[in-house]
């Protein structure tokens, strides 16, 4: 297999050496006609110099290697490499041809939600008491109000979501209420419309990664079925769910096959599968284990506010506040106004940000996504922050022509964006009041998110700072990065149709990258575009 870092070099070296070879062919020579000349001093003439290869130059070489190579014939690659300062053209490759971006879509989506929002925005919930209080019951519902909150995680709530409900547990307390007679509910509709996104793939929605998102979210929109295989062959397979216990129902159909057996050759292996049956109320576990063995399952929550109900509802169980979940009569509560107990504040959206771009967690670039929109517009759906979104990119001059922004996180295969479009989002945050925040919660090389383990050990480690995208058939890599003289860089690097290994693609980015920050960059020439 060619390898596009080796090609890159190779072809600068063999240019430079076929031209000093060149030139040496051409110096004197002795004439074989007349007699022989008197030996005289030889005439000084300053040797050929053959320039160090630029930068610029060794990008390019690479980049033309790449594309002439039979593994990338039916791939596409678009290229743009910009010096921030002065806004040169280091390098560029189909720069304003529409590429599906994947999760670099979430440059576009935190750029936006930090020019409607602010780095300082905060999420509010509150929570309302609706009835009447006698002793330490309270005759009628606990009412939640959502806007979208991402903060209720086992990641920004202190390593387990259900500490995002002291406070709750806390005001209850105060109050000396121990027993709610009726339930715990969801009200208003901050994000109207479809859960998912435009044009997300059916068969991915019980996948972590394409979780369902609403005003009230819980846990990142994840749960983990653990399973335990029964001592006797035969026997039920133990299945629990966390971190809500009680939801989803779960029907368990999976028995304990014998281990040994299983092991050898004829058998098919043990195998469970957990889906969701028809209205995604209840998981139905199947298949076999092997006796002594567990198993963990990932899974998405169907329906996101009943899942936050049934998590706030564990959580005041759990505290010794015992809700009935009683259906209150009209009667009961007629008339009577609800009364805030507490609001829930979210952590900020600087921090917010950066558990969305490192890990690239797809659920809270929707949450930004339906958030935006709700704060410019009043109107949380989809349609909304995409409106919002496009209004915005304008202002930073991208058209429609050069992006279909459809959803936050770039899951769908609807969004399609130019090389061209990343840098001009890049540039906007650079120049923006709120760019350390916006850079620095991008995934760092050689140190955190998801490339974390690229380019280790290279001048870019701890250097560059970019955002990674990958869905099928496409792998993108868009940041920043500083060279050897100190000169800040951006980039956006999107290939699509690929055939290749994912790796491949990334050993062809991060060659770039590593060549860019390896390197002092010196002068630009003019270059054509492609």
């Amino acid at each position: 297999m060619m390898v596009p870092s080796r090609l890159g070099v190779t072809v600068l070296s063999l240019t430079f050496g076929a031209a000093l070879a060149a030139g040496c062919a051409r110096g004197p020579t002795t004439s074989m006609v007349g007699p022989r000349a008197e030996p005289s001093a030889p005439i000084m003439m300053p040797a050929a110099v053959v320039p160090a290869p630029t930068t610029q130059g060794i990008l390019q070489g690479i980049v033309d290697s790449v594309l002439a190579a039979p593994m990338w014939r039916n791939a596409r690659w678009g290229l743009l490499i910009v010096d921030a300062e002065r806004g040169d053209t280091i390098l560029s490759n189909d720069a304003d041809r529409l590429f599906m971006p994947a999760s670099n879509e979430k440059l576009l989506t935190g750029a936006i939600a930090l020019q409607t929002l602010g780095p300082d925005h905060r999420w509010r919930t509150p929570v309302l008491l609706h009835g009447r209080q006698r002793g330490t019951t309270w005759q009628g519902d606990v009412l939640v109000s959502g806007s979208g909150d991402p903060g209720v995680s086992d990641s920004l709530s202190g390593g387990s979501a259900m500490n995002a409900f002291v406070p709750i547990r806390d005001a209850l307390a105060a109050r000396g209420i121990a027993r709610i007679s009726g339930r715990v509910r969801a009200v208003g509709d901050a994000f109207p419309g479809m859960t998912t996104g435009f044009g997300w793939a059916y068969d991915d929605f019980d996948a972590a990664y394409s979780a369902a998102v609403d005003e009230l979210m819980f846990n990142e929109g994840v749960l983990v079925l653990k399973a335990r295989a029964s001592t006797r062959v035969g026997g039920a397979v133990m299945v629990t769910s966390a971190p809500t216990r009680a939801y989803p129902r779960l029907l368990v159909q999976a028995t304990t096959r014998d281990s040994v057996a299983s092991a050898t050759g004829g058998t098919r292996p043990p195998r469970l599968e957990a889906v969701y049956d028809s209205i995604g109320d209840r998981v139905v576990v199947s298949g076999t284990l092997a006796m002594g063995d567990s198993a963990s399952i990932t899974l998405s929550y169907r329906h996101p506010n009943d899942a936050y109900v049934a998590a706030l509802t564990q959580s005041l169980s759990d505290a010794g506040v015992q809700v009935i979940g009683r259906a209150l009569a009209r009667a009961d509560t007629l008339g009577r106004a609800a009364d805030t107990v507490v609001v829930l504040q979210s952590a900020p959206l600087s921090a917010v940000l950066r558990r969305m771009q490192k890990p690239s967690q797809n659920q809270i670039a929707e949450l930004l996504f339906r958030t935006s929109g709700l704060r410019a517009s009043g109107d949380g759906s989809a349609d909304s922050a995409r409106a919002v979104g496009v209004r915005t990119l304008a202002g930073w001059g991208i058209t429609s022509a050069d992006a279909a922004y459809r959803d936050g996180s770039g899951l769908s295969r609807h969004d399609y964006v130019t090389p061209r479009a990343i840098v001009k989002v890049l540039d906007a945050m650079r120049r923006s009041p709120w760019f350390t925040t916006y850079r620095d919660a991008l995934p760092i090389a050689g140190v955190d998110g998801t490339i974390g383990n690229r380019m280790k050990g290279t001048p870019a480690a701890g250097n560059a700072r970019a955002k990674t995208g990958t869905v099928d058939k496409a792998r993108s890599l868009s940041g920043y990065v500083t060279t050897a003289d100190g000169r800040l860089i951006m980039f956006s690097m999107l290939s699509n149709n690929f055939t290749v290994p994912t790796r491949e693609v990334e050993r062809v980015q991060d060659l770039l990258v590593t060549t860019l920050a390896g390197r002092t960059l010196g002068g630009i020439a003019p270059r054509v575009e492609r």
